[in-house]
């Protein structure tokens, strides 16, 4: 895939933005196999000095960064362009509304949620790559029309103070379909519709006797005019009154505002198409919010042994929790979390939820609820989706535990005074990106000791910011959970959060589960 170059056809500069290194490389690479030059900077002040240093035909801006955020720089790009237009494209968590609109109330040209969907963020690079190409070609020709005379963009007539036409320019022609001949010398009211042409005459001659103006001197004024077809037509017209000689002479300058007109109508349409749209999507929304909420909402999670606690950043959460009893009295433990946030992101949860009860229930091995999950995501999800997600299958002799973890947070097991006497890492990919089989999914025992707890929770929390852009963090995370007895943990960590953030709403999903032994 290659994106359009700008009509001078040097590769495309793209200035990156982002406080993430990891970010910063990942979208370096593939910038440059889509042949484009790239510059990169760690945080907005550093991204202004480079746009001003480089003069970027593009950029990719971040909007939580330390010392000037993605908004702020945005503006200051803006600014320091001038007439030349740069699209800035928003790379963030952040997918609210609120968000949407701080971004182009900023500047920004356009909008891409992370994680970032690389086919997506192909596709808007080759579009503004054209809009970029477009504007330079019109900003090239506008500059060589302007040298050569304004005048030549729209028609230009002179009348005399009786109306009759003096002079007139090849665009009246192209406008109104007469040529010079049929024009110079009659009356400029046969340009027009009724019932303009039956009045104009008067209108005329009383501004002439001394009364006031109806047009002339007002500005710009949208008006109809009418071609020699008979066709009638919006253009714009704006009259300027000279002097020559002892004659009295009045300049009209007209604009066909045809297309400017549909475009406008069109837009009346589109909005009534999108307010249409819109009711329907809250119908839909409504009705897919029951539905999520009765798939996750199972007896099991009302499990003495379980408790959970789970806050969406929107109207749905991309994370969700589960938990069910197999036959003998194993206990089986999910937390999930989709890429992304809203209702897309729970949607992609549903199979999820859908085959952990339905084969939990009926006690098979963990290692088959994983590998049928994983099977189900891969046949059903679009490219750039998958979901994180942590189980569990506590023994009902509570001797052992069996344990996968697939791109969430370290899981973590606490001892009765609420410390980690162990972590487990994600040691496999995220379900839905990869096909796998029943012998590469092989979840992890470990031995149980009385009293013990286990931790899983979604990265929302560790990476929770306040409003100064500081963390979480496992650390306090860790001195919530030791701090309090098994029975209080949830309650400490979610009083312990809330002190952190203070009056700031966390920007992603927030789960976490406590499940004792």
């Amino acid at each position: 895939m290659t994106a359009a170059k700008p009509s001078s056809q040097k590769p495309v500069k793209v200035l990156v933005v982002d406080d993430t290194a990891t970010n910063r490389q990942i979208l370096q690479v593939f910038l440059r196999k889509l042949g484009m030059d790239v510059v990169l900077a760690e945080d907005g002040a550093q991204g202004v000095a480079a746009y001003e240093r480089d003069q970027p035909d593009i950029v990719i801006m971040d909007v939580m960064m330390p010392v000037m955020d993605g908004y702020e720089a945005t503006r200051r790009i803006k600014a320091l362009s001038g007439e030349r237009w740069t699209p800035v494209l928003f790379l963030s968590a952040m997918d609210s509304e609120e968000s949407l609109v701080a971004g182009l109330d900023a500047g920004g040209d356009d909008y891409l949620p992370k994680p970032v969907n690389f086919v997506v963020l192909d596709a808007k690079l080759r579009s503004l790559s054209r809009a970029l190409a477009m504007q330079r070609s019109l900003d090239d020709e506008r500059q060589r029309a302007a040298a050569i005379s304004d005048n030549l963009i729209d028609g230009v007539i002179t009348i005399d103070d009786s109306g009759l036409m003096q002079s007139c320019n090849p665009a009246v022609e192209n406008m109104f379909g007469y040529a010079q001949s049929e024009m110079i010398g009659r009356n400029v009211s046969m340009l027009m519709p009724e019932p303009y042409r039956s009045e104009h005459d008067g209108y005329l001659a009383h501004y002439v006797k001394g009364g006031q103006p109806r047009i002339l001197g007002v500005g710009q004024r949208e008006l109809s005019g009418r071609r020699k077809n008979g066709e009638v037509f919006p253009l714009d017209l704006g009259v300027s009154e000279m002097r020559v000689a002892d004659s009295r002479q009045f300049v009209g300058v007209l604009h066909d505002a045809s297309d400017r007109v549909a475009v406008e109508t069109r837009l009346r349409e589109n909005a009534q198409r999108l307010q249409a749209y819109h009711d329907g999507q809250e119908a839909a929304t409504a009705l897919a919010q029951r539905i999520v909420t009765r798939q996750m909402q199972r007896e099991g999670l009302n499990d003495p042994s379980v408790v959970y606690w789970l806050s969406s950043a929107e109207n749905f959460s991309g994370d969700v929790v589960a938990a069910t009893r197999g036959p003998t009295g194993d206990l089986y433990v999910l937390l999930a979390d989709a890429t992304g946030h809203g209702l897309g992101a729970a949607i992609c949860t549903l199979p999820v939820l859908s085959v952990f009860y339905s084969m939990g229930e009926t006690g098979v091995e963990l290692a088959w609820i994983v590998h049928e999950v994983n099977r189900q995501l891969k046949a059903t999800l679009p490219v750039g989706h998958f979901v994180a997600a942590g189980m569990l299958r506590i023994a009902a002799s509570r001797e052992y535990a069996d344990v996968w973890v697939g791109g969430t947070p370290d899981l973590l097991v606490l001892d009765a005074s609420g410390k980690a006497r162990r972590s487990i890492t994600s040691a496999n990919l995220p379900l839905g990106i990869d096909v796998g089989d029943e012998e590469s999914i092989r979840p992890e025992r470990i031995d149980l000791q009385p009293d013990d707890q286990f931790v899983l929770f979604s990265d929302g929390l560790a990476e929770a910011e306040n409003a100064d852009g500081e963390a979480f963090g496992y650390a306090r995370l860790a001195a919530a959970l030791a701090s309090a007895a098994a029975a209080d943990r949830l309650d400490t960590v979610k009083l312990a959060l809330a002190q952190h953030l203070g009056n700031t709403q966390p920007h992603d999903d927030v789960s976490l589960m406590l499940v004792t032994c």
